[in-house]
């Protein structure tokens, strides 16, 4: 697998073999790349649907806010990932995203997802896949909202974060970079800012994990993975042999 290789090309890998042409249609989805800011809003919610973008730097959210002023974090997008697929059979945005940090979004319309569907039998598969893949995101993210404690959140959500990074960094280490900030962190887990630094200092004392501003190191993973009853049954995704090209 080469670094050079775009951030959705090494996403779509982890699903199924791909030939030079379904790498070349993929490529295609990239070839407008535009520069985004920190904070900077992709769409709003109630916004016309007919585009999706494909997120090849940086980090995103969507979210909704609520009427008391509060909002709930409902995704977070890494490197590699498409974003808008959920909203493929609606008019409007069902939620808004906002970039984490500084990155780079590739933008194509609705009507270029289905020539690419007219085009590869395993492209279309996979971005079923995906589309299943989001979703499991979300219902996890559900159970972790209303079952586990805050500790158990916090440990969850971290942990899941590397897990993911491993899949578009397979060489990466313990170290990384989780560009979230404590309120950020409390709007995904309906906790305050207060709550997510005390849980971090305990962690940090009982030596599991260290966080020093954008970035957190694992001293223990498996006892962090314990913490939040981590399965990771809805990462372990892929498909088995295609047919029908």
């Amino acid at each position: 697998m080469s670094e050079n290789d775009s951030c959705i090309i090494r996403h779509f890998r982890h699903y199924a073999n791909l030939s030079d042409s379904d790498e070349a249609l993929l490529d295609s989805l990239e070839r407008e790349p535009r520069e985004v800011a920190r904070g900077e809003s992709l769409w709003q919610t109630d916004d016309p649907a007919g585009r999706f973008c494909t997120l090849s730097k940086g980090w995103a959210y969507s979210f909704r806010d609520m009427e008391d002023g509060s909002r709930q974090i409902l995704e977070i997008y890494l490197p590699g990932d498409v974003i808008g697929l959920r909203e493929f059979a609606f008019h409007e945005r069902l939620a808004g995203v906002t970039m984490i940090d500084d990155g780079v979004v590739c933008d194509f319309p609705h009507r270029r997802l289905i020539e690419v569907f007219r085009e590869s039998f395993t492209l279309s598969m996979i971005f079923f896949a995906v589309s299943s893949h989001q979703q499991a995101l979300l219902t996890e993210r559900l159970v972790n909202l209303a079952r586990r404690s805050a500790r158990q959140k916090i440990a969850h959500l971290i942990y899941e974060m590397y897990m993911r990074l491993q899949r578009i960094m397979p060489h990466s280490s313990r170290r990384f970079r989780l560009p979230l900030s404590q309120q950020q962190l409390g709007d995904a887990l309906g906790l305050t800012s207060v709550h997510i630094s005390r849980t971090l200092s305990g962690f940090r004392e009982e030596g599991i994990l260290l966080r020093d501003r954008q970035w957190v190191e694992l001293l223990d993973p498996d006892a962090l993975a314990r913490e939040g009853e981590f399965a990771g049954r809805y990462l372990r995704d892929g498909l088995g042999p295609l047919s029908g090209e």
